[in-house]
């Protein structure tokens, strides 16, 4: 067995004893993680833990405010002070704790404090502004980045790339409509057709002089492939958008407008995300609702409730914001836990869990009927606030929880599975895998146009989620039918040569691993198969010298990093799901389980500092706070019912949490 070296933070390697020496020490972790958990649940039923990001979310929050003249500067220096407080020793801002710096992350975070008054000869943004021009300066930004910088007069619309708003007259056949792009993005481009229409400029009282370079324009690519055709018809686009705005741009614009109010949540706001949210805001402005207007109002002040308070700031207060709010799927994961590590399935947790999560099941109508127009509405999303776009990754986890569950209303329990069941097997993909949100989105067409370099803007298939798709399916009983037989064989196909699987909502590989080798062996797939050994020898191949796994999110562009870096709880305990699938035991597993105990805190709970989401790959990273408990106490749970048959004790005691 090959043991990979693993840095801690301060760059040295720290091999650690493996031992588990009483089987008490297991049943202690366990009750004492059920202790955690339970003290965490809301009255309500619900988990919700921080989300984190990185600074873009707070430097365009403090824009947004200036542009719609609603600062509260108490509130503004908070998160100015929140933004000092992530700036890295050379100057720049990254994405992630431990990422090299991003560019347009610092340029944000410049922007953001030089509004909130800092001098532009202030040391701290004298680093920032050279670390910038040593990188190509601002003219090397992302297309977002210089929208915003646009709306405060910092850089020029001529300079953005467009969409034009007449594309909300594109039928859903035709190339480039709305529906092409994933969901996320589809709710960031309605908007973004408006105000880029509209170009309003709201100036501030600097310049970005300091970020700027002078160097002229990259070169077009070829007029033969995509991305050049698409660039020479932008400048097209641009010009056509700056003729008068004629009766049909008018009445397009209505159109993207009625769009967004249609979709707006109960919270306020759209989608439960943040870009669409503040996007949205801006298109509405533009469009002439007053911030006193109902849909507006509900905007703000539930945009308001995003924000997480830090009142002991080494500087004094600080706030930042969540990009997102997770309390679905937190609940359900936590609800797994609980379940995995032995906690009664009558617990009181266990049904105020399950009530509350029944009562979130979405009936409504969304976008993803485009595709599945007779499929009825049964699934889970993400958020409190998410009607329109339930996702098959949440409902596929949410069914795996609840299906565990002792409820006095067992047939209502019943129903409830069946039609989500029924939804998400509908959802399935023309090539066998299934995408988060919709089905069948994986036209490339709409990521060569300039306007979408920020990331994933289709929603394919991915492996994490075909894998958990599959893994419900089965355990429901469907690992015979012609969709679960089509998933696993996607699945099979869709593995990474050295024998994981790429995460596209985790970090990464160990993410994806870790979902598709417990699907496939439920799915009836032999441990011996050659491709569930393969994924065991990696995963063995990469396990650190402490017992636990890590992999830093720069794997998504640097297969240098993949499966390798800083053991964190959640991916160790990815790794240990995908062994205890395969039937894996011995010093392996036994290492990765004492590295989970011998780290857990008093309280039950663990540290992870280190981000382990993905948003979008390569660009954009989460940190749930809820996935240092929820998933160990899963690979602890599975562990113990594995030992208690007769590897460590005979006879399996339950474990109870307070």
């Amino acid at each position: 067995m090959t043991l990979q070296d693993n840095p801690t933070s301060s760059g040295q390697f720290q091999p650690v004893e493996w031992s588990l020496s009483d089987p008490s020490d297991l049943r202690a972790a366990l009750a004492a993680g059920i202790g955690h958990l339970k003290s965490r649940q809301h009255p309500d039923g619900w988990w919700k833990g921080e989300l984190a990001t990185n600074v873009t979310m707070d430097a365009e929050d403090m824009l947004l405010r200036h542009v719609l003249d609603i600062v509260v500067p108490e509130d503004q220096e908070r998160s100015a002070r929140w933004i000092r407080s992530q700036q890295r020793t050379d100057g720049s801002w990254g994405d992630f704790p431990g990422a090299p710096g991003t560019l347009s992350t610092t340029v944000e975070a410049w922007v953001a404090l030089r509004l909130a008054g800092d001098p532009e000869d202030a040391e701290h943004l004298a680093r920032a502004a050279s670390w910038v021009r040593a990188r190509g300066g601002l003219e090397k930004a992302r297309v977002f980045t210089h929208m915003w910088l646009s709306l405060v007069g910092l850089w020029s619309w001529d300079e953005c790339p467009t969409l034009p708003p007449e594309m909300m007259f594109l039928p859903k056949w035709a190339p480039l409509n709305i529906y092409q792009w994933g969901c996320w993005a589809r709710q960031t481009i309605v908007p973004l057709t408006i105000v880029s229409a509209k170009r309003p400029v709201v100036p501030v009282s600097f310049d970005a002089a300091p970020l700027l370079t002078g160097a002229k324009p990259a070169r077009f690519d070829p007029l033969w492939t995509i991305g050049g055709l698409f660039q020479r018809l932008d400048v097209g686009v641009r010009a056509f958008g700056k003729l008068p705005i004629n009766p049909v741009r008018r009445l397009a614009m209505r159109q993207a407008a009625e769009w967004i109010l249609a979709r707006q949540e109960a919270d306020g706001g759209w989608g439960g995300i943040q870009p669409p949210w503040v996007y949205s805001i801006l298109a509405l402005w533009q469009m002439g609702y007053s911030l006193d207007h109902p849909a507006m109002k509900a905007a703000v002040a539930g945009l308001d409730g995003f924000f997480v308070e830090l009142p002991d700031g080494p500087e004094g207060p600080m706030r930042w914001l969540e990009a997102c709010q997770s309390p679905v799927w937190d609940t359900g994961l936590a609800l797994a836990a609980l379940l995995e590590a032995g906690t009664p399935s009558d617990d009181p947790a266990v049904l105020r869990a399950a009530d509350w999560l029944l009562a979130e099941q979405v009936s409504a109508d969304g976008d993803w009927q485009v595709r599945r127009p007779d499929l009825p509405s049964a699934g889970w999303a993400f958020e409190f606030a998410n009607d329109v776009y339930p996702d098959t990754d949440d409902t596929a986890e949410m069914v795996l929880a609840l299906r565990g569950v002792t409820h006095p209303e067992p047939e209502r329990l019943r129903a409830a599975l069946d039609r989500a069941v029924a939804w998400t097997v509908g959802m399935q993909s023309r090539d066998g895998g299934w995408g988060a949100f919709d089905a069948d989105n994986d036209r490339q067409l709409p990521t060569k146009l300039p306007f979408c370099d920020f990331g994933n803007v289709i929603d394919p298939p991915s492996a994490d989620v075909t894998g958990h798709v599959v893994e419900m399916m089965a355990v429901e009983g469907l690992a015979d039918s012609p969709e679960c037989r089509r998933g696993v064989e996607w699945l099979l196909a869709n593995q990474e040569a050295d024998g994981s699987w790429f995460g596209r909502w985790g970090a990464n590989h160990l993410y994806g691993t870790g979902a598709v080798v417990p699907a496939l062996i439920e799915a009836g797939v032999p441990a011996d198969h050659l491709a569930i050994r393969a994924a065991v020898a990696w995963l063995e191949e990469h396990q650190n010298v402490d017992g636990g796994w890590g992999e830093d999110l720069r794997s998504y562009h640097d297969k240098a990093w993949v499966g390798r870096g800083a053991s964190t709880p959640s991916q160790t305990a990815w790794a240990l799901l995908a062994l205890l699938a395969a039937g894996e035991d011995g010093p392996l597993v036994e290492r990765g389980i004492a590295h989970l105990v011998a780290t857990q805190r008093a309280d039950g709970g663990w540290d992870e500092d280190l981000y382990t989401g993905t948003g979008f790959p390569g660009f954009f990273y989460i940190g749930y706070e809820m996935y240092r408990v929820v998933f160990p106490m899963w690979a602890l749970g599975r562990y113990a019912r594995r030992v208690s048959a007769g590897a460590i004790s005979t006879s399996p005691e339950p474990v109870e949490g307070p």
